[in-house]
């Protein structure tokens, strides 16, 4: 007879995310705290929060899957940029153009 697990399941039954950055050392996964949700994830790594963003991972412990979300916040975040004309960083920037390539004949707003 298995033991019964000592994690809930109704707390692994979401997405999870986790962010791999490139410190001095060498790439590590960066801890997150369990409640980090899509939107939050966002806002965090608008606010810099994260640094030498490498990749993005999500994963789903009870659904069994895992998958490389990077392009897909790379867009997301470049939405929300362009929307609120908002400044990032070089290495925010340095992300974006790992997963999207750089942007080629964007039009900078030239100061009046």
């Amino acid at each position: 007879m298995a033991s019964p697990s000592i994690i809930p399941n109704d707390r692994l039954d979401k997405d999870f995310y986790i962010v791999l950055q490139d410190f001095q050392g060498g790439a590590a996964f960066r801890e997150t705290d369990e409640g980090i949700d899509y939107p939050t994830l966002i806002q965090d790594l608008l606010s810099g929060q994260y640094e030498n963003v490498l990749r993005v991972v999500v994963f789903n412990p009870a659904e069994g899957w895992s998958r490389d979300a990077s392009e897909d916040i790379a867009r997301n975040l470049e939405r929300r940029i362009a929307a609120d004309e908002q400044e990032i960083s070089s290495t925010l920037r340095d992300f974006l153009e790992a997963q999207l390539g750089p942007r080629i004949g964007v039009q900078i707003p030239l100061p009046l």
